[in-house]
């Protein structure tokens, strides 16, 4: 199944221009199994997308996108999370104390919100942001290329704030998933794939060749 696992929804990301129920439509319309709302520093929905999820019988997973001091962190899995910026390690420690996992969002995007070469310095981090639908191709296609040198799992995933973001990247799951246990129990095996949405369908991306600069595919910004 495809889940596309950064998304902004507009009642606690003030940037966003989407309602969970709009984003739903539309990516129920691509053939996403599954989404995830991540909030910048909330994770507010939770209780109310708990509830749309099952109304719908859709699954929705609330994580965070928490803007560390050193750049942005999506975590899953966790209760609590930090009311101020604290710095990365900190925020991946607290991740871990609460069984969560986490991944490092766009960390080469040009707006000094990633973690940058900060990623070899940190330690418990799982995966990396290889795709995201708001971030240039050759800054992802230089975080494909840490994530192979240093290990760590990859994702897709839109960042969407409008609706032409919707699902334009997402990541494959080997299994389906409908709880947030099952979905933080496959993401450990770290089997996903990043995948880009063109000409109707998902594409799952072939993380070797895209480290190495190809090919260009139609997401990025």
């Amino acid at each position: 199944m495809f889940i596309d696992m950064h998304m902004h929804e507009m009642t606690y990301s003030k940037d966003s221009f989407l309602k969970l129920d709009q984003i739903v439509q539309i990516a129920q319309g691509k053939g996403l199994g599954a989404i995830c709302i991540t909030d910048h520093d909330s994770m507010g929905l939770k209780e109310y997308a708990a509830e749309y999820s099952k109304r719908i019988n859709f699954p929705i997973f609330v994580g965070i996108e928490f803007f560390s001091l050193q750049g942005d962190i999506v975590a899953f899995g966790i209760d609590d999370y930090p009311k101020e910026r604290i710095p990365a390690q900190d925020f991946i420690n607290l991740v871990k104390q609460q069984n969560g996992v986490c991944f490092a969002a766009h960390p080469f995007r040009n707006n000094k919100r990633g973690l940058e070469e900060n990623l070899r310095l940190v330690k418990g981090l799982d995966g990396l942001e290889v795709l995201n639908g708001s971030t240039s191709v050759e800054a992802c296609q230089k975080a494909a290329r840490y994530a192979m040198e240093l290990g760590y799992y990859t994702v897709g995933c839109s960042d969407c704030h409008v609706p032409e973001k919707v699902g334009v990247c997402a990541t494959w799951f080997p299994e389906e998933v409908h709880t947030m246990d099952e979905f933080l129990e496959v993401f450990r095996k770290g089997e996903m794939r990043p995948a880009y949405y063109a000409d109707g369908e998902y594409h799952i991306l072939e993380i070797q060749e895209y480290g190495k600069g190809m090919p260009r595919v139609g997401y990025g910004v």
